[in-house]
Protein backbone atom coordinates (compact mmCIF):
# COMPACT_ATOMS: atom_id res chain seq x y z
CA UNK A 1 0.00 0.00 0.00
CA UNK A 2 0.95 3.75 -0.78
CA UNK A 3 0.29 6.83 0.69
CA UNK A 4 -1.54 7.57 -2.11
CA UNK A 5 -4.23 4.55 -1.44
CA UNK A 6 -4.51 6.12 2.19
CA UNK A 7 -8.38 7.73 2.69
CA UNK A 8 -8.98 10.40 4.90
CA UNK A 9 -8.84 9.83 8.59
CA UNK A 10 -6.21 7.01 8.14
CA UNK A 11 -3.36 6.15 10.32
CA UNK A 12 -0.34 5.01 8.29
CA UNK A 13 3.11 3.72 9.27
CA UNK A 14 6.03 4.89 6.60
CA UNK A 15 7.86 1.58 5.69
CA UNK A 16 9.78 2.60 3.19
CA UNK A 17 10.60 5.62 0.76
CA UNK A 18 11.27 4.56 -2.80
CA UNK A 19 13.71 5.62 -5.54
CA UNK A 20 12.75 9.40 -6.32
CA UNK A 21 14.34 13.04 -6.80
CA UNK A 22 12.83 14.40 -4.12
CA UNK A 23 13.66 11.08 -1.49
CA UNK A 24 16.22 13.43 0.54
CA UNK A 25 13.98 16.18 0.90
CA UNK A 26 11.28 14.20 1.92
CA UNK A 27 13.03 12.70 4.89
CA UNK A 28 14.61 15.81 5.59
CA UNK A 29 10.52 16.79 6.16
CA UNK A 30 9.94 13.96 8.83
CA UNK A 31 8.87 11.05 6.51
CA UNK A 32 10.86 8.84 7.29
CA UNK A 33 10.93 4.49 7.82
CA UNK A 34 8.93 4.09 11.15
CA UNK A 35 7.60 7.31 10.97
CA UNK A 36 3.48 7.86 12.17
CA UNK A 37 1.21 10.25 9.27
CA UNK A 38 -2.19 10.46 9.31
CA UNK A 39 -4.10 11.63 6.09
CA UNK A 40 -6.01 14.55 7.20
CA UNK A 41 -7.63 15.30 4.04
CA UNK A 42 -7.34 14.61 -0.19
CA UNK A 43 -8.25 17.26 -2.49
CA UNK A 44 -10.63 15.26 -5.03
CA UNK A 45 -12.06 18.27 -7.16
CA UNK A 46 -8.91 20.10 -8.00
CA UNK A 47 -6.66 18.57 -11.26
CA UNK A 48 -5.52 15.36 -10.67
CA UNK A 49 -6.97 15.51 -7.27
CA UNK A 50 -4.12 16.57 -5.69
CA UNK A 51 -2.68 17.69 -3.25
CA UNK A 52 -2.91 15.27 0.28
CA UNK A 53 -3.14 16.85 3.31
CA UNK A 54 -1.37 14.50 6.24
CA UNK A 55 -0.10 15.28 9.29
CA UNK A 56 3.60 14.41 10.41
CA UNK A 57 4.58 14.46 14.11
CA UNK A 58 3.71 18.09 15.08
CA UNK A 59 2.86 19.54 11.55
CA UNK A 60 0.76 19.22 8.58
CA UNK A 61 1.96 18.86 5.14
CA UNK A 62 0.48 18.85 1.59
CA UNK A 63 2.16 16.18 -0.39
CA UNK A 64 1.27 15.89 -4.48
CA UNK A 65 -0.40 12.40 -4.87
CA UNK A 66 2.61 11.41 -7.08
CA UNK A 67 4.95 11.70 -4.65
CA UNK A 68 2.60 10.35 -2.20
CA UNK A 69 2.35 6.89 -4.61
CA UNK A 70 6.55 6.56 -4.17
CA UNK A 71 5.91 6.27 0.07
CA UNK A 72 5.17 2.77 0.91
CA UNK A 73 3.13 2.74 4.25
CA UNK A 74 0.88 0.21 6.17
CA UNK A 75 -1.77 0.47 8.58
CA UNK A 76 -1.87 0.82 12.09
CA UNK A 77 -4.69 1.21 14.81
Amino acid sequence: MTLRDGTTGMNLKISEIGDSALKERLMTMGLIPGTKVQILRSAPLAPLGDPIAIRVRSYNLAIRKADAEKIAVEQVG
